[in-house]
């Protein structure tokens, strides 16, 4: 982390300006139907992002605020108010700072101790995700990540997290870079700006002025300083606002690359014939499924359909689907006269194949897919389930530089969804198998009368 104190003169506001002039920025695209600001303190959301919420909500978009802590450390050594005291005023200053931006803003507060998010990131993914449970385009801006301040960097963080899970797009907003830092660390090729018109410049220096824990003293006692001095205030006193957008995301992998890679490595290029490993993980695959038949299974990504083949003694029917044309010819050589097995050609998951099925089986495929295009996966497979069906996944845990994933990263996202209920796991060094199933899953066990 950076060293800082709030103290220090800081960087002047007229390098920064210096330095904007010199750049033309894109603009920060502001069409999301829910905006939500992500602060690690009170007056963290106002310095950074006032001017794009007001703008946001006055053409009726919903905008929704959480607050992680109280800020209740701001003044550690203050003689005339508590921690506790610090907590109210500074929720009280915040409300009437988004008051003052729009009042349709809504505002919660989490409450985590000042200081103490890396202790509580489950907590702050959870709140984030509540919030971002509604349908229609959304936008999240947090504290950048490079702030500078720890827990700047972690909110920031489990925001980048959470998005990178649900698909959603994210921005980061600096607050103390501006202080420490210089044009020399500034990321200017991740840039976008918003720009603030004279009403809603005015609307975010009144909004400002809400916190005045931060920008005025508490008192004339030592302990008590003003923690955004003047200098510091500069940086937020400006005509547009400033947000670092993620590096850009492996895309998804095309059917380019697997016509390629299967003409550069020929008919069997991952061994899933030769190879003891790839058997052995077939007969794990197998023997984890919770039923001994199933009506219908649903394959995404069967390659040369040597798994299909095994499917196919289990299930009445399988749909197996590739986006490849020349596995597709050797599972269809293999396994394609038998009743009940049908292979597609489909570009997942843009491209879903139709019906519901009591099975679905994500073997070695969800790497392949960005993050954004795994969370729409997700909640094909979501659909795609029949109320009682089961879902197995089965992923290679090592990194591969060309997969835009890795296997844990998949599970990862599998594991947040709520619409989800894990039923088993089976986890090696290799690979990572899990079975879920919908809400009310039961065991084998419970399935089978077992147990009540």
């Amino acid at each position: 982390m950076v060293s800082f104190s709030h103290r220090d003169p800081g960087t002047a506001e007229s390098v920064w300006e210096e330095a904007f002039e010199a750049r033309a920025l894109p603009t920060l695209r502001e069409n999301a139907d829910h905006l939500v600001v992500i602060a690690a303190h009170p007056d963290d959301e106002t310095l950074g992002a006032a001017g794009l919420m007001a703008t946001t909500a006055r053409r009726g978009a919903r905008v929704t605020v959480l607050i992680t802590t109280d800020g209740e450390g701001s003044h550690p050594d203050s003689p005339s108010h508590s921690p506790a005291e610090l907590a109210a005023l500074r929720r009280r200053e915040a409300a009437a700072a988004i008051a003052q931006l729009h009042p349709s803003i809504e505002l919660h507060f989490l409450g985590i101790p000042d200081g103490g998010t890396d202790d509580h990131r489950d907590d702050i993914a959870a709140a984030v995700r509540a919030l971002l449970a509604d349908t229609g385009s959304r936008l999240v801006v947090s504290p950048w990540h490079g702030d500078g301040h720890r827990d700047h960097r972690v909110v920031g963080e489990v925001a980048a997290e959470v998005c990178g899970e649900l698909g959603i797009p994210w921005r980061g907003y600096p607050i103390w870079l501006w202080h420490w830092g210089s044009p020399e660390d500034m990321p200017w090729d991740d840039l976008e700006i918003v720009r603030l018109d004279a009403a809603t410049a005015g609307a975010k220096r009144a909004a400002m002025g809400h916190h005045r824990s931060q920008i005025e003293a508490l008192s004339p006692a030592p302990g008590d300083e003003v923690m955004l001095h003047d200098g510091m205030q500069a940086h937020f006193d400006r005509d547009f606002e400033i947000f670092v957008r993620p590096a850009e995301e492996p895309e998804t992998l095309g059917e380019g690359f697997f016509d390629e890679f299967y003409g550069r490595n020929g008919d069997d290029p991952w061994g899933f014939e030769s190879r003891w490993y790839e058997q052995r993980k077939r007969a794990v695959t197998l023997a984890s499924l919770p039923r001994a038949r199933y009506a219908s299974a649903l394959e995404l990504g069967c390659s040369t359909g040597v798994l299909t083949e095994l499917l196919a003694e289990r299930c009445d029917a399988v749909h197996a689907v590739d986006i490849a044309a020349a596995p597709l010819a050797i599972a269809q050589d293999r396994v394609g006269g038998r009743m009940g097995v049908r292979f597609e050609r489909l570009a997942l998951p843009g491209q879903w194949p139709a019906g519901t099925f009591d099975l679905i089986v994500l073997s070695e495929v969800g790497y392949y897919w960005s993050a954004a295009d795994l969370a729409d996966a997700i909640e094909r497979i979501h659909g795609a389930m029949s109320p009682d069906g089961h879902l197995v996944a089965c992923h290679w845990r090592h990194p591969v530089a060309e997969y835009p994933q890795t296997g844990d990263d998949v599970h990862a996202a599998l594991r947040s969804s709520d619409r989800l209920v894990r039923i088993a796991l089976h986890e090696e060094e290799d690979f990572v198998l899990e079975v879920f199933g919908l809400d009310h899953a039961r065991s084998v066990a419970a399935e089978t009368g077992l147990i009540a």
